[in-house]
């Protein structure tokens, strides 16, 4: 008969940290992370103020206006309405030619094509001759790729649409949720459809988005405060921590030691990795929501789990969808 006095303790148990003991939660050492990385963080801030000063400038907006290399690009930028009416008008012309011979469809295909291929052309074109800051000429290339690749696939929804209309068939879109009913051909042939689609963060047009009931303030107001916070946040990387860096280079890479070369690659990966986050969370997080609940576009998806990527492929996959 076993004593009250010894009463047993101990039983066969593994250590927590051991594989076998099936424990799975290591929160707080997480939490140490983040501390221990706040921790660095800060210091490394505090190390570039000491050693380069504050070298962020505040006045850029003032400074862009004032620059008369940033108005191009403005100009470039709204020159695209122009590509985008002339398909309109097309598509609008097709839509009369219903039963127009394939002859004179493939004339407008044709002419279609073109449009799109200058879409390519004339912001490099226009860019080479006028030379505008590079900064607002990279935000027009990329604009102008989005347009391209948008009327690509309205160019294409249209013409399936028409196909379908002229064989007798039911629209294969009509299942889509709309507010005000399904939108059929050529009933989606308007300014407004064409423009909400150009505005809407997808580039894969239907004839009836999905649409969520309301319009969120605070939604809104939270995104655009992650925009301007994380926007900000990313200039100053770049003005305090990148350029100081750079600026050190004073000739060729070839002229330096390859110990000299993966020094300043390793002291340039961590900002960088930080302008790449915040870029992705700025822009496929909060723009693309914030666009998204602008238009009460439904469709939210705009990535997925890339940081469980196992591979490149599945990592590009999974970067935006």
């Amino acid at each position: 008969m076993t004593s009250v006095l010894d009463t047993p303790c101990h039983q066969e148990r593994p250590s927590l940290l051991s594989a076998s003991s099936g424990y799975e939660n290591y929160r707080g050492f997480l939490n140490l992370l983040y501390v221990i990385l706040g921790i660095g963080s800060c210091r490394l801030v505090l190390e570039n103020i000491i050693q380069y000063g504050l070298l962020v400038e505040f006045d850029w907006p003032i400074r862009f206006l004032q620059d008369p290399t940033n108005w191009p690009s403005v100009l470039l930028i709204l020159l695209v309405n122009g590509f985008i009416l002339f398909d309109f008008a097309l598509e609008k012309r097709l839509s009369q030619l219903q039963q127009s011979s394939p002859k004179v469809e493939n004339q407008y295909v044709f002419i279609q094509s073109l449009n799109l291929f200058m879409i390519l052309v004339f912001p490099a074109t226009y860019i080479y001759w006028r030379q505008p800051n590079p900064v607002g000429a990279f935000i027009a290339v990329c604009i102008y790729s989005v347009v391209f690749l948008k009327l690509f696939s309205y160019i294409h929804v249209n013409h399936r649409c028409r196909q379908a209309l002229i064989e007798k068939k039911n629209d294969s879109h009509e299942k889509a949720p709309h507010p005000k009913g399904p939108i059929v051909y050529p009933n989606n042939l308007s300014y407004t459809n064409l423009y909400y689609f150009m505005f809407a963060p997808t580039l894969c047009y239907e004839l009836n988005f999905p649409r969520s009931p309301r319009i969120r303030k605070r939604f809104i107001l939270r995104r655009c405060g992650e925009i301007l916070v994380l926007l900000s946040l990313q200039y100053c990387l770049g003005q305090q921590w990148i350029l100081p860096i750079l600026r050190t280079l004073d000739r060729p890479l070839n002229q330096y030691s390859t110990l000299q070369n993966v020094e300043r690659l390793l002291r340039l990966a961590l900002p960088n990795h930080l302008l790449w986050l915040i870029l992705f969370y700025v822009y496929f997080h909060s723009t693309l929501n914030l666009l998204a609940e602008l238009l009460r576009f439904g469709d939210r998806l705009f990535y997925r789990d890339w940081w469980n990527a196992t591979d490149l492929y599945e990592f590009w996959n999974r970067w935006n969808t």
